[in-house]
């Protein structure tokens, strides 16, 4: 567990730096996909899949 919470902190770092200093590319997106991955496997999971449910829930709500 604390090589993967070591892994998101790293891979946050990283996605972050390169939204923030170059376009986000082909390689970068593959970097965000990890991060994905390593945060679906902590603690934040529940928290993840309980912010994304609301916000689908607020946009299904929005009339056009």
């Amino acid at each position: 567990m604390g090589l993967s919470i070591s892994a998101v902190v790293l891979l946050a770092i990283i996605v972050f730096m390169l939204v923030k200093k170059s376009g986000l590319k082909g390689g970068h997106a593959l970097v965000c996909v990890l991060l994905g991955f390593y945060l679906a496997g902590t603690s934040f999971a529940p928290s993840i899949e309980d912010l994304s449910a609301n916000v689908a829930n607020i946009v299904e709500d929005i009339s056009f």
